[in-house]
C-alpha cells in the first residue's frame, strides 16, 4: 500500500496534520493524484545532490505531460484533474529552485510517516477490545428485541385461541341444532374445548417462561452497562478531561439503555396483555399461573430501576468558558456550563421526568469531619428539564452556572470531629494544619432528578468528577495539577475526596503520559521518548516515584515551569510545535553533543529551563580556527513574541562580528533548510527601510541583533529552580488583580493587547553572559 493511501485511512485529527504539512509549499492534489510515483523517487538524495534535484524535477514534468496525454486520448480532460496546470504551476516554483522541491518533499515524506506511525498511539488510547464489546452488546440488544417480538407475536396467538374457544362454548348450541343428538354433539364439543384449554395452558406457560428468560438475559445486559461499560466511558472521560485523546461519545451506551428499557418495557405490557386476557375470558388457569407473572413482574420493575437510576451522566464536565482544555476548575464568581444526558431515551420517560437541580457537595462526609473545609453554594437557584435536543437526545444544559463561597462561624471546637486523617480526637488546631490546601480540596457537583412512571419511582443522581474552586486565577495552574494527580490516581467510579491529605506517588510512567497528553491537547503534539527523558531527570526522585510535594510545590515547581511552557505554545508556537520543528526539552550538554558535529548553520529549538513563565531560545553550531562551537542566544518571553512571531525572528536574526553582519541560522536539526521549515510560517519577508520622516526623525527597524563575543566563551549551566528568575514584568500583579476582578472580560476583543506587557518600556540590559537576542531601534 502506498504512503499515501495509508494516510487516507486515518482519522481527522490526523489527516488535517498531515494537510498542514503542504499548505503554502507543495500542491496537496499533486501529492494525490502522483503519490505512486513521487514515493518511489529518492528525494532525500535530490535535497543534498543539485543534479539529482534537477533529474528528479525534470522526470516530474514529465510524467505530467505523460498523464495530461494519456487524458486528452481518453477523453477525461474534465472528468480528471488539470495534469497541464498541475506541470505549468510546478514550473513556475521550482524552475529556478529544483533543489527546494527536493528538499520540501523529502521533509514532507518523513513527516507522513511520523504520523503515520502516531496512529496506533492514537487508536490505542481507547480500550483495544471496545469494538468487540460494542459488537457483542449489539447482538445481545438485538437478540432481546427479536425475542421480544417473537414473544409479541405468540401472546397475540394466544388472543386468537382465546377467541376461538370462547366463540365454540357461545354459539357450539345453536350451531347442532341440525346434526346429531345435543348430548353427542355436546361431548364432541367438550372434548374440543378440553384440548384447546391445554394447548393455551401449556402456550401461556412457554410464553411465561420466554418473558422470564429474556429477562435473565437483559439482566446480564444491565449488568454489562451499569456495572462495566458505564464505569468504564466515566473512566474514559475523566481521562479525556485531562487531555486523553480517547472517544467519550455516548450513542452507543444510549442506544443500548434505550433498547435494553424498550424491552422490559415491553415484558411488562405483554404482561399487562396476559393479565388482560384472564381477565375477560376468565381462565380457569389464571390461578395458578398468578404467583408466575407476579414474580416475572417483580423481575422486571427491579431491572427497569437499576437501568433507569443509573441512566443520568455528566456528559459535558464543569469547565469555565475561558478555561476549556481546564474543565474542572472552577472561580468563583465566574460562569461555568455543564451538560447532563439522560440515556433511557424513552418518549414516555422524557414526560415523567422531573427537572434536573443541581447540588453542590452533596452527601460528602469530607464537608462535615474536616475543619476548614470550605462551603460553596449556586449564586443562584437554577433547575433544566430535560429536553430533546438534536439529534434526538434527551439533554439538559447549564450554561450560567457560577459559585460563592458560603461563610460559616467557626466554631470553638468540633465535637466529634475527625481529623482530615481520619484519627478521631484529633484537636482541630492539629486538623486544620494537615488539611489539603485551597488548590487540593476537591468537591463534586451532584444532579439530581425523579422519575415515576407505571408504578416505578426512582430516586435519579449523577455526579460530576471530582472538581476544585479556586477564588484566584493564579491558583488555576496549581488546581490543574491537583486535577491531573487525583485522575491518574482514581479507577472507575471512585471519587476519594480526600486524596491530598496523604497523596499516594504516581509512576513516572502515569505522569509523563498525563504530560505529555497536555502537550498534545494544546499543541496537538504529545512528547516524545528524548523530551520525556529530559523531564524525567528533574522530576523524578531516587525512589523512582513522583512525588505530590516535589511536583506541586510553590516555589521552584516542575509543573509551574511546565505549565509556562505550556501557555507559551498556545498563544505563540501551536503550529511550530505540532509540526514537530521545536526540540524544546533538551538540556545545554545534549544540545552541545547534538550540535558540534553538524554542520555549520545547524541550529535547534530549545525552551528556556529557567524562566518559570515559558520562553524559547535557538542555539547554533558555529567553526572558529576549526573548532565548532555552540552559542544560544537570550530566550524570547512571551512579550516579544507579541510583536514578531518566532519564524520571523528567526529569519531576521543577525548576528555581528568585526563589522560583519549575517543570519548564522541556516539548517533546523537535523539538517532541515531554513526555508523549508519555516517558508509557510513567515509573515514579515521584508523589514521596510528606514527612511527620515516629515517631521525630521530617523525611522527605524525592529529586528533581532546579536553581537558574537570573540573568542566564543561556553554557556553557562542553567539550573533548574523557578524562584532564582528574577526578571518579572512589574505589570503583572496588575494584570493578575484585573484577570481576578473581571475574568468574564479576558476573552473581549483588544484583550490581548490590553494586558500584554509589551505595552510598557523595558529598560535595557547592559550584560548578558550569552550572545544576546533583543529588539533595537537601528
Amino acid at each position: 500500500m502506498a504512503q499515501w493511501q495509508a494516510l487516507l485511512q486515518l482519522d481527522s485529527g490526523l489527516q488535517r496534520r498531515v494537510s498542514q504539512l503542504y499548505e503554502g509549499s507543495f500542491s496537496r492534489e499533486i501529492r494525490h493524484y502522483l503519490c505512486h510515483w513521487i514515493e518511489k523517487q529518492n528525494w532525500d538524495l535530490a535535497a543534498v545532490d543539485v543534479n539529482t534535484a534537477i533529474s528528479c524535477f525534470h522526470a516530474l514534468q514529465e510524467y505530467l505531460e505523460e498523464l495530461w496525454k494519456r487524458s486528452v486520448q481518453e477523453n477525461k480532460i474534465l472528468q480528471g484533474p488539470n495534469f497541464l496546470n498541475m506541470k505549468d504551476s510546478l514550473v513556475k516554483q521550482f524552475q529556478n529552485e529544483p533543489q527546494n522541491l527536493a528538499r520540501i518533499l523529502s521533509h514532507c515524506l518523513k513527516e507522513e510517516k511520523k504520523i503515520l506511525a502516531l496512529a496506533p498511539k492514537v487508536q490505542g488510547c481507547n480500550n483495544p477490545g471496545m469494538e468487540q464489546n460494542s459488537t457483542e452488546l449489539d447482538n445481545k440488544v438485538s437478540g432481546l428485541k427479536q425475542q421480544t417480538l417473537e414473544v409479541k407475536d405468540e401472546i397475540k396467538t394466544l388472543e386468537d385461541l382465546y377467541e376461538q374457544l370462547d366463540l365454540i362454548q357461545k354459539t357450539w348450541q345453536s350451531r347442532v341444532q341440525q346434526c346429531n343428538g345435543l348430548n353427542q354433539s355436546r361431548a364432541a364439543v367438550e372434548e374440543d374445548c378440553l384440548k384447546r384449554a391445554s394447548f393455551i395452558t401449556q402456550t401461556k406457560q412457554i410464553v411465561l417462561q420466554q418473558l422470564y428468560d429474556i429477562l435473565n438475559h437483559a439482566s446480564q445486559v444491565v449488568t454489562t452497562l451499569t456495572d462495566v461499560e458505564l464505569p468504564t466511558w466515566k473512566h474514559r472521560q475523566q481521562m479525556a478531561c485531562i487531555g486523553s485523546p480517547v472517544d467519550t461519545s455516548l450513542d452507543h451506551l444510549q442506544k443500548w439503555f434505550t433498547f435494553v428499557a424498550e424491552v422490559i418495557v415491553g415484558i411488562r405490557e405483554q404482561l399487562q396483555k396476559l393479565q388482560e386476557q384472564n381477565n375477560k375470558f376468565n381462565c380457569t388457569d389464571a390461578s395458578s399461573l398468578a404467583a408466575t407473572m407476579v414474580e416475572i413482574e417483580k423481575f422486571a420493575l427491579s431491572l427497569l430501576t437499576k437501568l433507569l437510576t443509573n441512566a443520568l451522566v455528566v456528559e459535558k464536565q464543569p469547565v469555565m468558558q475561558n478555561l476549556p482544555q481546564r474543565p474542572l476548575v472552577l472561580k468563583t464568581g465566574v460562569g461555568f456550563k455543564v451538560k447532563v444526558r439522560y440515556l433511557a431515551n424513552h418518549p414516555e420517560f422524557k414526560r415523567r421526568l422531573k427537572p434536573v437541580k443541581p447540588v453542590f457537595d452533596k452527601d460528602v462526609e469530607e464537608a462535615k469531619t474536616v475543619t476548614g473545609f470550605r462551603h460553596f453554594e449556586f449564586e443562584r437557584d437554577d433547575k433544566k428539564v430535560l429536553d430533546v435536543e438534536p439529534p434526538g437526545d434527551l439533554i439538559a444544559e447549564f450554561r450560567n452556572m457560577s459559585l460563592k463561597e458560603r461563610r460559616e462561624k467557626s466554631k470553638a471546637s468540633c465535637e466529634g470531629s475527625v481529623s482530615p486523617a481520619g484519627a478521631p480526637g484529633v484537636p482541630a488546631s492539629t486538623a486544620a494544619k494537615s488539611r489539603p490546601g485551597v488548590t487540593e480540596e476537591l468537591h463534586i457537583i451532584k444532579f439530581v432528578t425523579e422519575l415515576e412512571y407505571a408504578g416505578l419511582k426512582c430516586n435519579i443522581e449523577a455526579s460530576s468528577l471530582p472538581l476544585v474552586v479556586v477564588s484566584s486565577t493564579a491558583q488555576v495552574p496549581s488546581a490543574w495539577a491537583s486535577i491531573m494527580w487525583c485522575s491518574m490516581l482514581s479507577t472507575s467510579g471512585s471519587k476519594n475526596l480526600s486524596l491530598f491529605v496523604d497523596p499516594p506517588p504516581l509512576t513516572w510512567e502515569q505522569l509523563a503520559q498525563v504530560l505529555s497528553w497536555q502537550f498534545l491537547s494544546v499543541g496537538q503534539r504529545e512528547l516524545d521518548e528524548d523530551q520525556l527523558s529530559m523531564l524525567r531527570d528533574k522530576i523524578v526522585d531516587p525512589d523512582d516515584l513522583v512525588h505530590w510535594s516535589k511536583f506541586s510545590s510553590k516555589n521552584g515547581s516542575p509543573w509551574i515551569w511546565i505549565d509556562g511552557i505550556l501557555d507559551l505554545i498556545k498563544k505563540h508556537l501551536v503550529d511550530l510545535w505540532r509540526d514537530g520543528y521545536i526540540m524544546g526539552f533538551v538540556s545545554r550538554e545534549r544540545t552541545e553533543l547534538l550540535l558540534k558535529p553538524k554542520k555549520p548553520g545547524t541550529f535547534l529549538l530549545r525552551f528556556s529551563e529557567t524562566n518559570k513563565d515559558g520562553a524559547i531560545s535557538f542555539s547554533w553550531v558555529d567553526h572558529s580556527n576549526g573548532e565548532p562551537h555552540v552559542h544560544a542566544v537570550q530566550p524570547y518571553r512571551k512579550k516579544e513574541l507579541l510583536s514578531m512571531s518566532l519564524p520571523d525572528l528567526i529569519y531576521h536574526y543577525i548576528l555581528t562580528h568585526q563589522g560583519e553582519t549575517r543570519n548564522p541560522l541556516l539548517y533546523l536539526y537535523p539538517d532541515i533548510h531554513i526555508d523549508t521549515a519555516f517558508r509557510r510560517y513567515y509573515k514579515i519577508l521584508e523589514v521596510p527601510i528606514p527612511n527620515v520622516s516629515t517631521d525630521g526623525y530617523v525611522g527605524r527597524k525592529n529586528t533581532s541583533v546579536s553581537i558574537i563575543p570573540t573568542p566564543p566563551p561556553s554557556p553557562p549551566t542553567e539550573t533548574f529552580m523557578m524562584d532564582i528568575d528574577t526578571d518579572v514584568d512589574t505589570c503583572t500583579d496588575h494584570r493578575q488583580v484585573m484577570e481576578d476582578l473581571f475574568p468574564d472580560l479576558l476573552d473581549s476583543p483588544g484583550q490581548d493587547v490590553l494586558t500584554s506587557t509589551h505595552l510598557y518600556p523595558q529598560l535595557p540590559q547592559d550584560n548578558f553572559a550569552l550572545p544576546l537576542g533583543s529588539f533595537e531601534g537601528l
